[in-house]
């Protein structure tokens, strides 16, 4: 069985064992805490829009096809809700480090090596994107709300810009989501790993 800088993979779960390595090892500091707190409690809130969505879809369900009655404002709501909740986890997904990696190089490569990978991603992909999608996410939501855009619908939902706006919410907090980590790489490039499994 092979082993990772001192760590046995668990056979069962070796992805999601391999995912969270670097994580748990890197140095935290009190921003990073409390943006990653924050992150972690509106995802959370989001999160029991799945519930929402799945009673909403069964309603749906039932209507149509044991009463014959379709309603085009439930069909709407369930993108609405699937929308916000996908948007938002995606930056809870990253504070836990949930997010899938499937790289055979990187897997390989020594703990500080993949710290300096994970700064250049960051500062060269990550944030530049992140912002990139928050500049011209502003004036698209913008332009709902001053128009006040509803659905082209006839019984559709109103208040569109407000589904629009989850797509800039999502995307301020995965750039806070992305300066934590950020905050957490520099401190672990600067001070080391917490344990020693990341010495090597």
């Amino acid at each position: 069985m092979p082993k990772i800088e001192n760590h046995q993979i668990d056979p069962l779960n070796p992805v999601e064992d391999i995912a969270h390595r670097d994580d748990v090892i890197m140095r935290d500091n009190p921003v990073s805490r409390m943006i990653d707190r924050a992150v972690k409690f509106i995802g959370e809130i989001f999160g029991w829009l799945w519930l929402v969505l799945l009673v909403v879809i069964i309603g749906n369900v039932v209507l149509r096809y044991v009463f014959s009655q379709g309603m085009i404002e439930l069909e709407e709501l369930q993108w609405y809700l699937y929308a916000a909740a996908w948007l938002v986890g995606l930056s809870y997904t990253f504070v836990e480090d949930g997010h899938v990696r499937v790289d055979v190089v990187y897997e390989n490569l020594r703990f500080k090596t993949r710290m300096w990978l994970e700064l250049l991603g960051l500062l060269v992909l990550f944030l530049p994107f992140v912002c990139f999608v928050i500049y011209y996410s502003l004036p698209f939501v913008e332009l709902s709300w001053v128009t006040g855009e509803t659905s082209t619908s006839a019984n559709g939902l109103g208040a569109r810009w407000l589904i629009k706006g989850c797509l800039l919410f999502s995307f301020v907090l995965l750039l806070l989501a992305g300066l934590s980590r950020l905050l957490r790489v520099i401190g672990t490039l600067r001070f080391g790993p917490t344990s020693e499994a990341g010495e090597a």
